[in-house]
């Protein structure tokens, strides 16, 4: 443990990735001394502007290697666990790092005796015919049985300028003539800002939330996947047909895109099953106020953030006018 003329010391699994980064930040902004663990500690530079000198710390860890997530918990005041992947790859499966992984990080943090937060995702559930969201459901059961006093949060899509759903539709729409509405669109979501996690997450370290109880977090808008689409292109000022994609031929792609050697696959079968599901905050959650707004978080607009990253994708770039122009 730290002593107490030092700021806490935190663990964050996947502080380097979209989600992680913004969650080193707001630790960083608090004060505390931020451990990021992660696969390549070489590739995590980016952090260090994060802090000040010494602040942020990156080392080596792998969620499918035991010993080194005990290395990376030991001696911390609290643990993140901000790691997740969309599709699998190689030895990085669903259950290795979603399932497995996430139940080492949380008997690490038992065995010091240590806080645990962990982000999960609307949807995750052990029934679940998706895959990822099966893992995801597996690993909240561990980790309730493991550190029932962990902290658990359910995001909806997180949105912002490294996220991974905004911009891939974006960069789609610079080149096709459509764009797919999977499913015919009508699937719900209910987008976060990925700074509204982050603050949520902090607040968790700081121990000024609930322990033990499972959050859902979604922004103050539901949207439709059309919805989503539209606000796309009206972001980029772009004119896009939207074709519907039945779930029959979405699979079919799916299970191709899956079969090629992508290093991000466009999509894949799995991510089809989960849009036959929407994404948003239940009834529950909310009459129990395990939201945002329940725990006083203002709610980030999708208006607010995304002409911020999207305006790159407009046809001249931040330059383009106010108008529809490709």
């Amino acid at each position: 443990m730290t002593s107490l003329n030092q700021p806490k010391l935190v663990t964050v699994f996947g502080g380097s990735g979209f989600v992680g980064r913004h969650v080193v930040r707001a630790l960083a902004g608090r004060g505390y001394r931020v451990r990021v663990a992660v696969r390549r500690p070489d590739l995590a530079g980016h952090l260090q502007p994060l802090g000040g000198v010494g602040q942020i710390m990156a080392v080596q860890a792998n969620l499918r290697n035991r010993e080194s997530v005990n290395r990376a918990v030991r001696g911390a005041d609290h643990v993140v666990n901000c790691v997740g992947i969309l599709f699998e790859s190689g030895r990085n499966t669903f259950a290795s790092v979603q399932d497995f992984g996430a139940r080492a990080v949380a008997e690490a943090a038992r065995a010091e005796g240590i806080g645990l937060t962990h982000i999960s995702a609307i949807g995750a559930d052990a029934e679940s015919e998706s895959v990822y969201a099966k893992s995801k459901g597996l690993a909240e059961a561990s980790i309730a049985k493991v550190l029932p006093e962990a902290v658990i949060l359910r995001p909806s899509i997180v949105f912002g300028p490294e996220d991974g759903f905004f911009n891939k539709f974006a960069e789609m729409a610079r080149f096709a003539p459509a764009l797919p509405l999977i499913g015919g669109g009508e699937t719900k979501f209910q987008p976060v800002y990925v700074g509204d996690v982050a603050e949520t997450v902090a607040r968790s370290v700081e121990g000024t939330i609930p322990r033990g109880t499972i959050y859902e977090l979604g922004g103050p808008r539901t949207m439709s996947f059309k919805d989503v689409l539209e606000e796309i292109l009206e972001t980029t000022h772009r004119k896009r047909v939207l074709l519907p994609l039945p779930w029959g031929l979405a699979s079919l792609i799916g299970k191709i895109s899956s079969l090629v050697p992508f290093i991000d696959p466009p999509l894949t079968d799995d991510q089809v099953t989960l849009l036959k599901t929407d994404n948003v905050v239940s009834a529950e959650a909310k009459s129990e106020k395990r939201t945002l707004a329940g725990l006083g978080i203002p709610q980030t607009t999708v208006e607010a953030i995304l002409p911020t990253y999207l305006n790159r994708y407009r046809p001249h770039g931040q330059y383009s006018g106010t108008g529809s122009e490709a």
